[in-house]
């Protein structure tokens, strides 16, 4: 039985039961939740780990770290490093789209020291081995290889996979016929339009999605329908090849959850503000309240170097409109392979956003954090307020780097600190002179 056929005949497990005590919520809303598909809970039954973790209504919005090798950057070591600082920065869950070196190795090593959910994309590795080993097109690349690589993956261990059902030859006439700044910056939409074109055939993944669903089905695998059509700048968001395969997304939402397979759907990209919540409740609409997982969005096209805030800002919107989970986006977005520092970055702001709408979104707990933070500042109490950050590695070298000034004030007021005047000027036995 999957989770999600435990959950339709309310069957209590254990999986529920350690999930909802990592949640913070009872068993049975939780079990309720997948049930209904509002929640799912990525957990591959070949991966051990403690910290499970859910997404979806009623609960904390959740962080995800994109890690992973290039064909410029083989090594594991880097990603190793990478996983590690992610993981210290607090992030939620991790994908791996590595491209470059031995990729089973890659995804592997990565794994064993990961404790927490992990997702691929799995056409990137059947595109790399094809393109970079057999020295062919990714046109070349048959079904069965495509099919092998995901049943390779679900059997190592990976819980969620990203994979791009929806881009049919529906969805793909329909973005022929609109202009587009930017055509396509899925890449994983854009291998499977480039294999469709070459082939003059329909999306396998659309065409053999029951054989797909299977395979998810059986090691447990939570299905992240990837968005292939996702705007890549502000101007071409919320189009009608957008719209198109959100609503083929939606009814694949229902096919899966017929299937025993649990469903996120993913989601923009590039996106105005005045967009953000329009999207999210389209996307809970037609994919009947399924986690919505948003790639920022960026609110502006013109940040490079600074795509991490631009991410944030929008993640934030769009968490507090209604989305689930937020993959980060680091300094490096559209400039090269993130390094640690980008890692951590990118999770830290992501992790503000998250925080920001959990805020609003009335999460039981999210709050007390920040009351604890405030009686700390009013106190003066630089080991609470540090211990309290989101990063307090930070905020404990800006402190200490607070210049010359060393008292119970920061450098920037010292002793004209508004905290310490107020309390000097409401003190009982304040005299007023007159």
């Amino acid at each position: 039985m999957s989770i999600r056929e435990d959950a339709l005949q309310g069957r209590m497990t254990p999986i529920f039961e350690a999930c909802a005590k990592n949640e913070g919520v009872s068993p049975e809303f939780l079990m309720q939740g997948v049930a209904k598909g509002i929640i799912a809970i990525p957990k591959n039954n070949n991966h051990h780990f403690e910290k499970i973790m859910a997404v979806g209504q009623g609960l904390s919005t959740k962080v995800n770290a994109n890690i992973g090798s290039s064909k410029d950057h083989q090594g594991v070591e880097q990603e190793l490093q990478k996983l590690c600082i992610a993981l210290k920065a607090g992030t939620d869950a991790v994908m791996d789209l590595s491209m470059g070196g031995d990729l089973n190795d890659v995804r592997r090593e990565i794994l064993r020291n990961c404790p927490i959910p992990l997702g691929t994309v799995p056409i990137y590795q059947s595109v790399a081995e094809v393109v970079e080993n057999q020295k062919k097109d990714i046109g070349a690349l048959s079904v069965d290889y495509i099919f092998d690589t995901i049943r390779q993956q679900a059997e190592d261990g990976v819980d969620f996979m990203t994979i791009h059902c929806g881009i049919n030859r529906n969805t793909l006439e329909r973005l022929r016929g609109q202009e587009r700044l930017m055509g396509v910056v899925s890449r994983g939409g854009s291998f499977l339009i480039e294999w469709m074109t070459y082939n003059q055939k329909e999306n396998p993944f659309y065409e053999h999605y029951d054989e797909l669903l299977a395979i998810l089905k059986k090691h447990e695998v939570t299905l992240s329908l990837g968005d292939s059509v996702r705007p890549g700048c502000l101007a071409d968001a919320t189009d009608a090849g957008q719209l198109q395969e959100l609503i083929h997304l939606g009814e694949l939402t229902q096919r899966a959850w017929d299937a025993g397979v649990q469903v996120i759907i993913e989601g923009p990209g590039h996106m105005p503000m005045d967009q953000i919540e329009a999207n999210i409740v389209l996307q809970k609409r037609i994919c009947r309240g399924a986690p919505f997982y948003v790639l920022g969005p960026l609110v502006t096209d013109i940040a490079p170097g600074y795509d991490h805030i631009t991410g944030a800002i929008g993640g934030a919107i769009a968490a507090k409109a209604g989305a689930d989970f937020l993959c980060y986006v680091t300094p490096a977005e559209h400039l090269k392979l993130p390094d640690g520092d980008d890692v951590r970055d990118g999770v830290i702001a992501s992790k503000i956003a998250a925080h920001a709408a959990d805020i609003c979104k009335g999460v039981p707990g999210a709050m007390d954090r920040d009351i604890a933070m405030a009686k700390c500042r009013n106190a003066l109490d630089w080991k609470g307020q540090i211990d309290l950050s989101l990063d307090p590695e930070k905020a404990r070298r800006f402190r200490e780097e607070g210049g010359t000034y060393k008292g119970d004030a920061c450098s920037m007021c010292g002793s004209y600190c508004a905290i310490k005047v107020y309390k000097k000027a409401t003190l009982p036995q304040r005299q007023v002179v007159e």
